[in-house]
């Protein structure tokens, strides 16, 4: 009886540890895509300024042709 029971818990804590190593797997990738992502969202905040100071610029170069 003592047998069976510690064979079951082996086979529980076999388990256990398959679902903490996937768990670890799956929380590294996230971290990984985490910092893609960001990287992504930099660039891109980046991006969006200076397009914003591009269509500014032209803005204000429009508004002195109409001045002349």
């Amino acid at each position: 009886m003592i047998e069976l029971e510690f064979a079951n818990l082996e086979q529980q804590f076999d388990e256990l540890l398959k679902r903490y190593q996937r768990i670890k797997e799956e929380n590294q990738q996230l971290k990984s895509q985490q910092a893609l992502l960001k990287a992504e969202c930099a660039t891109l905040l980046q991006k969006n300024e200076l397009a914003t100071h591009k269509i500014e610029a032209v803005i204000v170069r429009l508004k002195a042709l109409e001045s002349e």
